[in-house]
């Protein structure tokens, strides 16, 4: 037998083993496998759930509509006014009507989801940040640092995240209240249940076989927290991050109505929400349109998190 016969029946052998031992090669990422079928799945029972679709459908369209707001605005300038038009009911010429400095409503309604979605994401991409570091730490760790987050977390949960939101507005820490401000200061009060389901998830899976074999190779705790905890906890958090960023919308709106959020001139369904409030009789339309959008917005996003709720968790099957 000559040498290269030799080697190949070796490495035939070495392949051999590792099937019979149930041992994957560490160049093979069985996380990356399990993943894969996961989101396969669900795509497949996603393509089949109507409300999913509407709530798609309606996030695509409010999407669309704060990034090339003079579209579906028709052309109008939401500042350009005029008070001869003050109050003016809706008309085939201008849809929503005016407000109360003559402006065109529909352009002020569309240019509003610029801010509102705007806050939205970026309150939801802290609420991430915060939460899976902090619950990731948590739940690795365990033990003493488990116990100081958990507390700190059980804090947090104590403050209502409106509550806690308008006190750190309202005392100006955060400086001038434009999107940012409004985004940090609900994020601050609303990552705890982020946390608390990334830690049950790297509690649940950190005593794996898999896991086990990442550290016995001499991967650092990073590694393994990366690449292989983390994955298993991205679909329960997706879930709440998509329901969440509705949520904070909502809340965003409630801060400027209670006039601590956005203040003129930025625009936003709060806004417009506070400013028609005394017109309501006389004008009922400057509080109704607005309204309406905020209600679709925040449908659209827990429409599109409770399907995937739905399509992420086995048991909910058929």
């Amino acid at each position: 037998m000559t040498e290269s016969q030799q080697q190949q029946d070796l490495r035939h052998d070495e392949v051999q083993a590792g099937t019979t031992t149930g041992l994957a090669s560490p160049s093979v990422d069985v996380t990356s496998d399990r993943q894969n079928s996961l989101w396969s799945d669900a795509w497949g029972q996603l393509k089949r759930n109507v409300l999913f679709w509407i709530g798609a459908v309606l996030c695509v369209l409010f999407l669309a509509m704060a990034l090339f707001p003079s579209v579906f605005a028709r052309g109008a300038d939401p500042r350009a006014c005029d008070l001869a038009n003050s109050n003016e009911t809706p008309s085939a010429d201008h849809w929503l009507g005016y407000d109360l400095q003559g402006c065109d409503y529909l352009a002020n309604v569309v240019y509003g989801a610029r801010n509102s979605l705007l806050i939205g994401v970026l309150a939801v991409l802290g609420v991430l940040v915060l939460g899976v570091v902090v619950g990731a730490i948590a739940g690795f760790y365990g033990r003493f640092t488990d116990s100081l987050l958990s507390r700190l977390t059980d804090i947090f949960y104590a403050l209502p995240t409106v509550l806690g939101a308008l006190v750190l507005l309202r005392t100006g820490v955060l400086g001038d209240r434009g999107p940012r401000a409004v985004a940090i200061a609900l994020a601050l009060f609303s990552w705890m249940t982020a946390m608390r389901l990334v830690r049950s998830q790297v509690i649940a899976v950190k005593s794996s076989d898999y896991v086990a074999a990442a550290r016995a190779m001499g991967a650092s705790d990073v590694r393994i927290l990366v690449r292989h905890i983390l994955p298993n906890a991205v679909a329960p958090v997706l879930v709440f991050a998509t329901i969440t960023i509705g949520v904070l919308i909502a809340a965003e709106a409630t801060l400027t109505y209670l006039g601590v959020g956005l203040q003129a001139p930025a625009i936003s369904w709060g806004l417009q929400i506070a400013q028609g409030q005394a017109l309501l009789r006389t004008a009922p339309h400057l509080v109704l349109f607005p309204s309406i959008i905020l209600t679709l917005t925040v449908m659209a996003f827990i429409l599109m998190g409770d399907a995937l709720r739905d399509a992420l968790d086995p048991r909910q099957r058929s």
